[in-house]
């Protein structure tokens, strides 16, 4: 397995965290969920340093055709920081969630 971790400092950028959860809430997650070899993605927000990224888990290396890179165009520039790894192991905890996907602030519905 490989394991993709991208993010980028928003400082200086259009984008906020705020504006870049309104762009997973209309619905950029869903066109991951049909990408093949693709075992988990997770975006995540770090408001102390502002930035923002994503966590790709593949069952293989990634394919070559994946779905736009929108946070890259609203953004306005491709990740700051880009890095591919070999998975050595992995665990799953003990825990009560049925399933990953669907969490995350992004779902919470607002007021």
């Amino acid at each position: 397995m490989r394991v993709d971790i991208a993010w980028w400092d928003l400082d200086g950028t259009p984008q906020t965290i705020d504006s870049l959860r309104e762009h997973l809430r209309e619905g950029a997650v869903a066109a991951w969920s049909d990408v093949p070899g693709l075992r988990l993605k997770f975006w995540m927000a770090d408001r102390q340093h502002n930035r923002w990224g994503a966590v790709m888990l593949w069952e293989a290396d990634r394919p070559a055709e994946l779905p736009p890179n929108r946070a890259a165009q609203l953004i306005g520039r491709p990740p700051t920081h880009r890095t591919r790894f070999d998975v050595e192991a992995t665990v799953e905890g003990a825990h009560m969630l049925p399933r990953l996907d669907g969490l995350g602030p992004v779902f919470t519905p607002t007021a």
